[in-house]
Order: structure tokens, then C-alpha cells, then sequence
């Protein structure tokens, strides 16, 4: 036991917990995950408000990976007719998305059919039209930003009325100040013609194959959750022989001769230096290069010391019914004479996530910066706020409202803008520690997916596995065509 190897695994969200598993079945390395809060599955984990759960962002188990989707079955089959009384199942669920915009649905993906036409009018559509044929036929720009990414595929005037404001409300800056890199890995193959295929081949009946993920009508989705899958992923790599700890953070971490020999860890108010073979971290990058004993380049340390992350805050509310019924599992508010973003309906992710089937339950998701004032607003002046923005647009009466939380989730999103345009130099001193890899969502600091944050921590093991010394495929990951989530 005492040439036994040990990977430290920082993080218990996807990519942590699916390095850990993958370390276990594929090698002799023994995985040791420290997890700073009390709670698995990372922005995956599941909130459980008085017996109504909350998907913290919604978690859709889609992918275009068959590797990712045969490693969720692995775990969790597909509910059947006989299997209803089985917890650990997943369901298989219609996707219904739509954004609100003007007191009307619109689909979403925006689709140039019927109901948008009446929507917006015929007016509106013809200079859609004639704006996406001027970008296509006239326009070249380069893509220096997020709005030259959206005018080139989308034409100026469908960007101004279905992109702009929303993604700057999402963003909280400018479109022309975000890296035309998020719109690459979010929306690089959808387009107005797709979306004319893909009603064209409905409206025929024709199948449709190599669907873009946003343009999906269908995904699977744990029984109460996914905060339930990863619990369940967990207790399997302790019965592996896996260890994790929560309520542990990682403090700081030995760097030297390019490897990394040791972390510290508080636990209980104290701290211990464990020796290590590997290092896996899924941490925020400007957390882990502060960690670092021996020195770090100053121009390293500044660039991952200014990167930046949108913030976002849930309001669960509970209510005795909503005028009209809403099928839809998101609804993107668009509405700009309100602060809110998007709304959940978890009845409609599971009915299992709600307590009363008689009851509505909604989250109510607002985008922010960690300490700026809407961050810092009182739950109660928060819960008052998100019921009138409410009111305003659904026309729910205050008698319908049941109960309400509210729930701040820090360092939701990596940011793509500000210093991270100089990523690079980041990456390519991170590279240079053999034993040292990044996996998931903050420790690369990109917008991935959770399939894509499970790639990566897959990617990473094989890599050891093969004795690969390049990290150049993890970083392929969510960049390559195979891997692109539609916005």
C-alpha cells in the first residue's frame, strides 16, 4: 500500500467526480476529493427547499457524446412501465423552451414560422430577412467580438431584437466587450438556414439526425434531480475505495521542479499538508495560481487574478396555480422593463422535484456580479422584488404565492471578457506541471457543459493512462465541432 499513487481531486462537481470514478476503474491510483462546501455535485447539486427541489441553472442529460451518455446509463437506466417504483431511474423528458418577449412566446431557438411571424408581424420578418441576406452576401467582418459573431450569422436585425439585450442582461456588459470565443462554443452551428431545415423537415415529417443540443425536443433527467445522480456517482467511488471529504478546502499547493508535490487542506479549523502524485483541479483558476507556495510569473498571477465570473441568484417560489398552463422547462425573459432572466418550471424538469403536485413551483434566476448591490439585497426586499417583477409579467395574484427562498450562487459563469483574452498566458504556464491537470467549468474557466466538464475529467485520466504528456486535448474539449452546445 505504500507505492500506492494519489490523484487530489479539488472539487466534488462533474468533472471532479467523474476523474475520481474514471481513476478507480482504470488505474491503481487512489482519488482523494476535497470539496470546500457540504454539498456534491457542484453548480449540479440539487437544493432541497421543504420537499420542493431546486435545479440550481437547470441541468439538461443531453449530449452528442455517446461516451458521456452510456457513462450516466451506467449509473442510472432509463425509467420503464416497470421501473416507476425505482428511485435511481432516468426519466425521459419533452423539452419545451421559449423566450417571452413583447407579452408573447416566442420558440426557442428563434424559429421563422407562424408564430413568430404573427408575433413580431410581417414587416418585422421581411427586414430579418433582408438583414440576414445583407450579412450573408455583403458583410465580412471579422469577429473581433460577440456582436460580429451574431450579425454575421444572424444579420443586424434579428441580433438587435432575440440577442442583444438579452445576453447583455445575462453578461452585464456590452456584447462588443465579450470574446467572440463564447459565441463560438454556444451557437457556432446554429443559424437562420438551420432553422428553416429543421421546420421545413418537421412540418414533411422527416427525421431529424445530428440535431445542434439547443434544437432537441427531448433529454433525460434524474427522478429528483441531478444533485441525485452525482450523490449516487459519489457513493460509489467511496465504495470503490475512494475518499471524499467535504467541508474541505484546498489552501495552498507545493509547486515545484514542474510538479506538484503537496496541498494543504483546512479541515475543522485545522491544516494538513498532504503529499500527492496527481493533481485535478476544477477550483477557479485565480484560487488555485494564489495557492502556489514558490512564485508565480507576475504576468501570470495578473491575468488569473482579473478573470471574472457572472453570479446568479434563484428565487424558488411556490405557488397554488399560474394563469394558463406552461409546459415549458426554461422561459427566457426578454422583457426589458425587468431585471429578470429566466424562469424554471420543476414540474416540468421532474414531477418528482415537487413536493405537491397541486402546487407550481418556479425558480426565478437573476444574473449578477458577487458583491455588487442587487448580490447584497436583502432575501426579503430579493423575495418582494422577484413576486412583483412576476406579477408584472404573468399576472399572478398574491394569494397564489405559497412560500419563497432564495438561493446566491457565486462564480456561476467564467466570464469572456477582460483579462480573458490573455488566457493563454495562463494556460501555457499551467501546462508545464506534468501532474497538474484542469477539468470542468471554473478550472478551465469556460463556459462547458456538464458533459463537456466530464470530457475533460475523462480526457485528463486517459491521458494518464496512455502516458500522453500533451494537455492540448482536454483543451480540445467544447472547442472541436463534435463537442458545440447551441447556445
Amino acid at each position: 500500500m505504500a507505492n500506492v499513487k494519489t490523484a487530489i481531486i479539488i472539487g466534488a462537481g462533474p468533472a471532479g467526480l467523474t476523474a475520481a470514478y474514471e481513476l478507480l476503474v482504470k488505474t491503481d491510483i487512489q482519488p482523494i476529493i476535497f470539496e470546500s462546501s457540504g454539498i456534491l455535485g457542484g453548480i449540479a447539486k440539487t437544493i432541497n427547499y421543504k420537499g420542493n427541489r431546486i435545479d440550481l441553472g437547470g441541468h439538461r442529460f443531453f449530449s452528442k457524446s455517446q461516451l458521456v451518455t452510456d457513462w450516466w446509463l451506467r449509473f442510472f437506466p432509463l425509467q420503464r412501465d416497470d421501473t416507476e417504483q425505482i428511485n435511481n431511474v432516468m426519466l425521459l423528458r419533452k423539452r419545451l423552451s421559449r423566450i417571452y418577449f413583447l407579452g408573447k412566446f416566442f420558440d426557442y431557438p428563434i424559429s421563422l414560422n407562424f408564430n413568430t411571424t404573427r408575433g413580431l408581424g410581417i414587416i418585422t420578418i421581411c427586414q430579418i430577412m433582408a438583414s440576414y441576406i445583407f450579412a450573408k452576401i455583403f458583410l465580412k467582418n471579422p469577429e473581433k467580438n460577440l456582436e460580429d459573431f451574431f450579425i454575421n450569422r444572424f444579420g443586424h436585425k434579428l441580433y438587435t431584437i432575440f440577442f442583444k439585450e438579452y445576453t447583455e442582461k445575462v453578461w452585464g456588459v456590452s456584447c462588443k466587450e465579450i470574446a467572440a470565443d463564447w459565441g463560438a462554443q454556444r451557437a457556432q452551428k446554429l443559424s437562420i438556414y438551420k432553422t428553416l431545415l429543421q421546420a421545413v423537415k418537421k412540418f414533411l415529417g422527416i427525421k431529424i439526425v445530428n440535431t445542434e443540443t439547443t434544437l432537441i425536443e427531448q433529454f433525460m433527467y434524474p427522478k429528483f434531480g441531478p444533485g441525485q445522480f452525482w450523490e449516487a456517482v459519489a457513493s460509489r467511488i467511496i465504495e470503490l475505495g475512494g475518499k471524499i471529504y467535504t467541508n474541505s478546502s484546498v489552501v495552498s499547493l507545493e509547486n515545484l521542479n514542474s510538479k506538484i508535490v503537496s496541498v494543504s487542506v483546512m479541515q475543522n479549523g485545522m491544516q494538513k499538508e498532504i503529499a500527492c502524485d496527481y493533481v485535478f483541479s476544477s477550483m477557479p483558476i485565480k484560487d488555485l495560481l494564489l495557492g502556489f507556495t514558490n512564485k508565480v510569473p507576475d504576468e501570470v498571477l495578473q491575468v488569473s487574478s482579473n478573470l471574472q465570473y457572472r453570479d446568479f441568484i434563484t428565487v424558488g417560489v411556490l405557488l397554488k396555480k399560474l394563469p394558463g398552463q406552461l409546459l415549458d422547462n426554461w422561459i427566457y425573459i426578454q422583457e426589458r422593463a425587468v431585471k429578470l432572466g429566466r424562469i424554471q418550471i420543476f414540474n416540468n424538469w421532474s414531477p418528482y422535484l415537487v413536493k405537491d403536485q397541486n402546487t407550481i413551483w418556479l425558480g426565478l434566476e437573476y444574473f449578477c456580479f458577487e458583491g455588487d448591490g442587487f448580490w447584497l439585497m436583502a432575501d426579503e426586499k430579493l423575495i418582494t422584488f422577484a413576486i412583483c417583477e412576476l406579477k408584472k409579467i404573468f399576472l399572478i395574484d398574491d394569494k397564489d404565492v405559497m412560500d419563497e427562498v432564495v438561493i446566491r450562487v457565486p462564480k456561476a459563469y467564467p466570464t469572456y471578457f477582460g483579462a480573458y483574452n490573455n488566457l493563454g498566458v495562463v494556460k501555457e504556464y499551467i501546462n508545464q506541471f506534468s501532474n497538474l491537470f484542469l477539468i470542468g467549468r471554473n478550472g478551465m474557466h469556460r463556459y462547458n457543459n456538464m458533459d463537456h466538464s466530464m470530457l475533460t475529467a475523462i480526457t485528463a485520466v486517459e491521458n494518464i493512462v496512455n502516458n500522453i504528456t500533451t494537455k492540448d486535448n482536454i483543451w480540445a474539449v467544447n472547442a472541436e465541432c463534435q463537442y458545440h452546445e447551441g447556445a
